[in-house]
């Protein structure tokens, strides 16, 4: 199906669309010119991650989240987790590239791992000179049958390589594996669906940022790109206002987080005027949560700063600070990983930050700040 443009309710559309541009704009300059910037840009990737699992109807905890990123889960992840999770790690990836290029088909399908193939490890290496007094052992002298284990192992070794490349957000084959059609509808042509979604990107080029990013992200919802991925839209919309440079050049907006505020019978409603008055809502509630919440971390930064007062140049409660202001919560191994220091030592730090509490437990502690 074809996105249509036409007919757009303009008059409707230009208060809210003058009203969202300025709450994130009035952010932007915010988090620009702030000392706790950059915890608050970290802070916000996991909220959002978690905020768009709200929005699609499941429910994950913040506080497993950061653990499932640090790698420290105290139970075994459920699926919902995992792919709060991808969200996370999309958002991060798409902040740290040119903001020009998680829109371009390339962009889009490196996201999804569809991308080129990875260099394979297994091609045929230049051989390296052999020196006239190299002369191998006995015993490194291939064996002359055809060694079944190596062959099992080479191809264990290939999952591996794939599986880190993957990790690492390096591109991935996507045909590498055949797709489940109890999981996968066979007829649904994605690259169909992202050629129509790629066209209405060319298409609003010129339009107002923030019109534009609620328009990629109905006409993503409408065209339903990829069949498991409703997320991946949000994320891209928020990029397009990134790549305008006007409202969001120091963050990627956190648009679930708005996208929460609003009743889903207003995100889903059938009639497209109000879909797009309620996605504008939404980004005007996520610069408001997010001046909110800058102005929370702000004072907790300045309550934290006052006990520094009277330290030695070598401590590490700075260190300390600026990580609990990135992160929701953060554990004993967690400090102790960040800061390089024993466990009692962590312990001993978060005792002199006077940090607050949050388990109430005896073991797995955590603590936080707002």
């Amino acid at each position: 199906m074809r996105y249509d443009l036409a007919k757009l309710p303009v008059q409707d559309l230009l208060e809210p669309v003058a009203r969202a541009t300025a709450g994130l704009c009035r952010l932007d300059e915010r988090v620009a010119r702030s000392p706790s910037g950059a915890g608050w840009i970290e802070r916000m990737h996991y909220a959002d991650a978690v905020a768009s699992m709200w929005v699609d109807g499941e429910l994950v905890h913040i506080e497993d989240l950061v653990l499932h990123d640090a790698g420290s889960d105290i139970r075994a992840p459920t699926h919902e987790l995992t792919i709060a999770g991808d969200v996370l790690r999309i958002r991060r990836r798409i902040a740290a590239q040119p903001v020009a290029w998680p829109l371009t088909d390339e962009g889009v399908r490196n996201l999804r791992g569809q991308g080129g193939q990875p260099p394979d490890v297994h091609q045929a290496r230049k051989p390296e000179p052999v020196h006239e007094n190299d002369v191998p052992e006995p015993d490194q002298f291939a064996p002359s049958e055809p060694d079944p284990l190596a062959d099992e192992l080479a191809a264990l070794d290939a999952v591996l390589t794939r599986s880190d490349a993957l990790l690492a957000g390096a591109p991935v084959p996507d045909g590498s594996v055949a797709r489940d059609p109890l999981i996968y509808e066979p007829d649904w042509d994605e690259d169909e669906r992202l050629g129509e979604w790629r066209a209405v990107v060319l298409e609003t080029k010129g339009l107002p940022p923030v019109l534009r990013a609620v328009l990629l992200l109905d006409a993503w919802n409408r065209i339903e790109v990829f069949q498991h991925a409703r997320w991946l839209g949000r994320l891209l919309a928020a990029a397009s206002l990134r790549e305008a440079g006007l409202t969001t050049s120091a963050h990627l907006v956190a648009f679930n987080l708005g996208l929460k505020s609003i009743s889903v019978d207003q995100r889903r409603n059938w009639d497209r005027d109000r879909r797009l008055l309620a996605f504008l809502n939404a980004l005007d509630m996520s610069a408001d949560i997010g001046l909110r919440e800058h102005d929370k971390l702000t004072l907790a930064r300045q309550t934290m700063e006052r006990r520094l007062a009277g330290r030695r140049s070598s401590s590490r409660l700075p260190e300390l600070i600026d990580l609990v202001l990135s992160r929701p919560m953060v554990s004993t191994n967690m400090i102790a990983k960040a800061l390089n220091v024993t466990p009692r030592a962590a312990l001993r730090l978060v005792e002199e930050l006077n940090l607050r509490e949050l388990t109430g437990r005896g073991r797995y502690r955590a603590w936080g700040v707002i």
